[in-house]
């Protein structure tokens, strides 16, 4: 039995900050990572980067000036190969940062409870087993797979992680699932030259945002070439000899769709499957999170949940964050809660992106506001023009009573940038007057937002 200050079982964001943070005050560090392609965390790769690379690779404009399927195919090749590239750079460097420092260990196996202080690691050519009196649970989350029949026997099935892994481009290609990672595919794989289709269960289209939005993304989606089915059941994959057909009920009617691919982006689900949490007394909620307090400290008070393990929202900034409370509970003022996170800015990757900090207009009339709208169409910002880019819409909630901004959101060019400006002026107290008259660069995407509030009467 190996003795440590502290076991950090997973090397996502928030764990590896928090395993050199106490390396450098002289703890002993064990960081345990089932997979060596994992080092560095779900961001690094085989989420935020991987899948911005491409978004950035499919929006170089090149496929358009393509003339045939087959060449759109070599551009992806490549497309994947560069990504590939940037990634095993980062995971390198991500896992020299942590092992090059004298007090941290990695482990390279699975990790499982035996006791609440006890870890067995299981690794190719050992078993070892860990103590510490405190622990550190950065596992992640992973891909949820639907109850469909054929799903599990068809070869032509993929999810967020294992699709990047694909060198052919798929002509035809299904995503189930309308949500933000859905979109975000389906976005990146039509300006590669795919041929796609949404099939979503729900009624209505990315329903958490205000409807405007929704209906200007839809548009926009749809104008690129992107077929969007709501209310779409899927009930059986079957597999062809090159291809398979999905089944699918829509509007009473039973369809059939034959594509190359199919995308599942029906939801994630935290990963702490195979780490016996029930030996430590580690209890879960109802959906298999973690359950943690304001402190980030599950039910056992040593051991604690970071990132997406713990439920909630899924983002990489969020796990930074509570590295953070977690370093104010061990070193700082013990001050720090996830109660001070308060509406948490977000982006979704499409083209152009969608970016939204606050309330929607229609949750601030749920809760009682008394409200001013503004909206701005981008066609509208001269910057837009220049880049050919017009397509979207900002929008923004002011309280009418006290002109404090409510919420904003921006489906436009550099949106991904602007909305932490607009946040940034929400958590600093300033009314809507302060972005109304502030003096931006030009011409920027940022000075829309001169004109955006202005729209306030």
């Amino acid at each position: 039995m190996k003795k440590y200050d502290a076991i950090i079982i997973g090397f996502g964001k928030g764990g590896k900050t928090l395993a050199v943070e106490l390396a450098n005050r002289d703890w002993k560090v064990a960081v345990v990572e089932r997979s060596s392609s994992m080092y560095g965390g779900t961001c690094i790769n085989i989420g935020c980067i991987p899948t911005k690379a491409l978004v950035h690779q499919a929006n170089s404009n090149v496929t358009n000036e393509l003339a045939n399927f087959e060449a759109k195919e070599q551009f992806y090749q490549n497309a994947i190969n560069k990504k590939d590239a940037t990634i095993s750079f980062l995971r390198q460097k991500n896992y020299d940062n942590l092992n090059n420092l004298e007090n941290i260990t990695i482990y390279t196996g699975e990790a499982s409870f035996l006791t609440k202080n006890d870890v067995k690691v299981v690794m190719d050519t050992e078993t070892i087993t860990l103590t510490a009196d405190k622990i550190f649970i950065n596992t992640g989350a992973e891909n949820i797979t639907p109850p469909i029949k054929g799903i599990q026997d068809s070869k032509h099935i993929y999810t967020s992680t294992s699709i990047m892994e694909l060198k052919q481009l798929p002509k035809r290609l299904a995503i189930i699932g309308g949500g933000y990672i859905g979109l975000e595919f389906a976005s990146m794989y039509c300006e590669f030259g795919s041929q796609v289709t949404i099939l979503e269960g729900a009624n209505q289209f990315i329903a958490r945002e205000d409807r405007e939005i929704a209906n200007s993304v839809k548009e926009t989606l749809e104008k690129k070439g992107i077929t969007i089915n709501l209310s779409a059941n899927v009930q059986e994959i079957k597999d062809g000899e090159k291809e398979a057909i999905i089944l699918y009920e829509m509007n009473g009617d039973v369809l059939e769709l034959p594509v190359d691919g199919i995308l599942l982006a029906t939801g994630r689900k935290p990963n702490t499957e195979g780490l016996h949490l029930e030996n430590a007394g580690v209890e879960l909620d109802e959906r298999g999170a973690i359950k943690v307090d304001a402190k980030l400290h599950t039910s056992v008070p040593h051991i604690w949940a970071i990132g997406d393990v713990k439920g909630g929202l899924q983002f990489t900034y969020i796990s930074l964050d509570d590295y953070r409370i977690i370093k104010d509970e061990l070193f700082g003022k013990n001050q720090r809660t996830v109660q001070d996170r308060q509406g948490i800015p977000y982006s979704v990757f499409i083209t152009p992106p969608l970016s939204r900090t606050g309330l929607s207009e229609e949750e601030a009339i749920a809760k009682g506001f008394n409200i001013k709208v503004a909206k701005l169409p981008v066609a509208a910002v001269p910057k837009a023009r220049l880049m050919n880019k017009t397509e979207g819409l900002m929008k923004a909630v002011v309280d009418a009573d006290t002109n404090q901004i409510l919420g904003c959101t921006l489906f436009s060019p550099d949106s991904a940038e602007m909305i932490n400006i607009v946040d940034f002026a929400m958590k600093s107290g300033q009314d809507y007057t302060f972005l109304r008259d502030h003096i931006f660069t030009h011409p920027t995407m940022s000075e829309a937002l001169n004109d955006l509030f202005s729209q306030i009467k």
